[in-house]
């Protein structure tokens, strides 16, 4: 029946509406280097130049230090993909091709492109792509560690091409079922593959349709083919086919909208524009979502005729359609975020560490805690206006927030997934609100980090600042405050304008909950008027645990002792699909909320906080905030939620290779302004880490829904050390400054958002340097 469908229109339309359910309003592209191996093919299709027949005195394979000369100029320019293109298996067909891979030191060309996508990924860091014709299984297994995904064109299922004067005469490996199987192989292999269609060189559309249900027919059983290709014919000189006609336009976009209908909303569907110029908009209304490989350097060497659109030209030509270009790696993002199922090991590590909480390619240099600028293009969104439409769902989602309402998980995630308009929407919206609630005041807290030891037996893999026997000694060594140094610190903060000391610290073997009660007397003996925020819930539920009696017990004791509030911390991502990864040892996020509820049933305020972006997605923040938003809406004892973007430089599970390189700058700033969104009336200060974020990034955020900055800090310890380059101290004039070139009135607060006496003001803008630090070595906890 839909073969015999003619009504184009309502088939794009159609298409159109499904594509818009899985892939949103962003079209994808890979930026990749060509890289045509050989010329030399064993078949001898006739609409095809780019299988040439080896010439006396002409070079037959590419040489190393011709690849790899591509490759350094292509990841010069931002490339991510090394696209190898070549023949099938020449050296079964021609005795050039077997002399040329001997002097290369190989016996076939998939062992010579096997060194060659290795030499390329190790020396550039591009991901291979590869598209070596039909594989064994030994092939496959060869290559799969040197490449996230490979490809071969099905192109049609019709065995009348095969026959004589028809396109695939004389072609052995254009066989429908040798390419079908040679899919299958895939599939078992579990390789992310590429497959497609060529229309027009003489199938029916009946043919075409029974193409694509063999694809999908594979798909459904191995779930391993990451894009459909729909390649329109080109007929080119000096071919058998020169004088064929081209399908139509009207062909193409029937074509591409059966196909979004046969495979449905997921499945990526691509076409090549360079073979469709000045047509992309329909190209784009019949369904597509990806523009596959363009190269900003080396031509298509398929369709030689055929050069590639400009980026910023298809940017501007996808933006006129009322999609976002969006750049992905040469393996999509569904499948860069399962590498245990559909990478190699070798591959997954390069993978991770390139892509971003969707799976999408970093494409800048920022990281939280370093000292790179935010990306200019984020920083331009940031200050757009309010664009005049987005689409009518995050609308609706927008709106419902600003009232105060719960949103529900895919809500929230949804906000999280805004790119371009929709970022400055997102941004813009959760800025408005902040400004009804809170107005234009930002404030801080002049406060003392106190982390009183480093000795931790918890084996928490995002952590650089632990040290002892049982975790990984990284930075520094191990020590233990005295309860003398403590209180020198305290008096020492004091006498800098100080109102609060926050303190926390690795958990100790020997430490029991009488020491943190100690800790907090030592402080309040010390200056009685020092305000302790001080104990993580993990600290608390040890400290219980520890003296036998239960959590409200010792959470009276230690409010008896002094303490004031306690700081979110020890949360990392509430989801224990996220925690037995990151934290399995650590309490769960039943045990965290069961510590806050306690705390807040006796009066005790907490802070809340998030440490993101690492082995988590928006889901995973998604289901954080709305645990936080659950719990204030029964008690009221959070003060205000802190995201705190994951510093991977130094932390275990990065180096491991297991984790992103924290969020993207448009993540860390997406937080921010989600969370002012999502918790919404009920948490109403959301408070930005000018140690993780940076002052740049800081102006990004109070420009995102953020109303507070956090503390002054005087010691940092546990984000420089997991490699964060920010200073130690954010002294209150700076705070001041930043603040106000960003158009705000700064103030000073206290820990619970309280007045601030004038003479602690006053003393913090004339406060002395600070005296060096001292510390006792935990000698019996240093490594040998």
């Amino acid at each position: 029946m839909l073969a015999a469908e003619t009504d184009v229109p309502r088939l794009m339309a159609t298409a159109a509406y499904l594509r818009d359910q899985g892939h949103r309003n962003i079209i994808t592209f890979s930026k990749k280097v060509f890289i045509p191996l050989t010329h030399l093919c064993r078949d001898v299709c006739h609409y095809c130049t780019f299988a040439q027949p080896p010439k006396k005195g002409e070079q037959v394979f590419m040489t190393p230090e011709q690849v790899l000369e591509i490759a350094r100029q292509g990841a010069a320019m931002g490339c991510k993909e090394a696209l190898f293109t070549l023949g099938d298996k020449p050296e079964l067909r021609y005795k050039a091709a077997r002399d040329a891979l001997a002097a290369l030191g190989h016996e076939t060309t998939l062992s010579y492109l096997a060194a060659m996508a290795r030499l390329v990924h190790e020396e550039t860091g591009l991901f291979p792509h590869l598209n070596p014709g039909l594989m064994t299984d030994e092939d496959l297994a060869m290559l799969r560690p040197l490449a996230p995904s490979m490809g071969i064109m099905l192109e049609s299922t019709a065995t009348s091409l095969l026959e004589k004067g028809k396109p695939h005469h004389g072609s052995p490996d254009k066989e429908p079922e040798v390419r079908l199987e040679g899919l299958r192989r895939a599939g078992r292999a579990q390789v992310p593959f590429t497959s497609g269609i060529l229309i027009g060189i003489g199938e029916t559309r009946a043919e075409r349709i029974e193409s694509l249900l063999a694809l999908r027919d594979i798909h459904d059983e191995f779930g391993n083919l990451q894009e459909v290709i729909i390649q329109n014919f080109r007929a080119k000189p000096g071919t058998r086919m020169s004088d064929a006609p081209e399908p139509d336009l009207d062909e193409l976009l029937w074509t591409l909208a059966i196909t979004r209908i046969v495979f449905g909303p997921e499945m990526n569907i691509q076409v090549p524009p360079n073979l469709s110029p000045g047509q992309l908009q329909p190209l784009v209304a019949a369904g597509i979502n990806d523009w596959g490989g363009v190269s900003p350097l080396t031509p298509d060497f398929v369709n030689p005729e055929a050069p590639w659109p400009h980026l910023d030209k298809l940017a501007a030509e996808t933006a006129a359609t009322g999609k976002l270009l969006v750049e992905r790696l040469t393996i999509y993002p569904e499948y860069a975020l399962r590498p245990e199922r559909w990478l190699d090991k070798a591959m997954r590590t390069p993978v991770i560490q390139a892509i971003d909480s969707e799976g999408y390619p970093r494409t800048e240099e920022w990281s939280p805690g370093e000292d790179t600028p935010p990306p200019a293009s984020d920083i331009a969104l940031l200050n757009a206006p309010m664009p005049a439409r987005i689409d009518p769902w995050l609308k609706s989602i927008l709106d419902r927030a600003s009232a105060g309402e719960r949103l529900n998980e895919a809500e929230i995630s949804r906000l999280f997934l805004a790119r371009g308009d929709e970022f400055t929407a997102v941004c813009r919206t959760a800025d408005t609100l902040r400004r009804a609630v809170k107005g234009d005041t930002v404030t801080y807290v002049v406060n003392r980090n106190i982390n009183y030891t480093n000795v931790c037996y918890f084996k928490c893999q995002f952590c650089a600042f632990s040290k002892g026997k049982l975790t990984e000694n990284l930075r520094g060594k191990p020590y233990v405050l005295g309860m003398d140094e403590i209180q020198r610190r305290t008096r020492e903060a004091w006498s800098r304008g100080a109102t609060e000391v926050c303190m926390q610290g690795g958990i100790h073997p020997s430490y029991t909950g009488q020491t943190y009660i100690d800790i907090t007397r030592a402080v309040k003996e010390a200056v009685p008027g020092m305000h302790v925020h001080a104990f993580s819930p993990l600290e608390v539920w040890q400290g219980a645990e520890t003296l036998g009696i239960s959590l409200k017990e010792f959470l009276i004791r230690l409010k008896d002792a002094g303490l004031g509030t306690l700081p979110g911390t020890a949360g990392e991502v509430l989801d224990d699909e996220v925690r037995n990864i990151l934290c399995p040892d650590k309490i769960n996020t039943a045990q965290w909320f069961e510590v806050m509820e306690t705390a807040h049933g006796l009066g005790i305020r907490t802070t809340s906080t998030i440490m993101y972006g690492h082995v988590d997605a928006p889901i995973n923040w998604a289901r954080h905030l709305l645990g936080l938003r659950d719990l204030q809406a029964r008690t009221g004892g959070f003060t205000e939620f802190v995201p705190l973007p994951f510093v991977h430089m130094e932390a275990p599970i990065y180096l491991k290779g297991r984790a992103r390189k924290g969020p993207t700058f448009r993540e860390a700033v997406l937080m921010h302004a989600v969370a002012r969104l999502a918790l919404h009336p009920l948490i109403p200060n959301i408070q930005t880490s000018w140690v993780k974020m940076g002052p740049e990034g800081v102006k990004a955020c109070l420009n995102a829904g953020v109303n507070d900055m956090g503390g002054t800090l005087m010691n940092e310890t546990i984000t420089r050390s997991a490699g964060a380059n920010h200073g130690q101290e954010m002294e209150p004039y700076r705070m001041e400054d930043i603040i106000r070139g960003n158009g705000r009135a700064p103030e000073q607060r206290s820990t619970a958002y309280g007045d601030v006496a004038d003479e602690r003001i006053r003393v913090s803008f004339q406060a002395a340097p600070l005296e060096d630090l001292r510390f006792t070595a935990a000698k019996e906890y240093e490594r040998g």
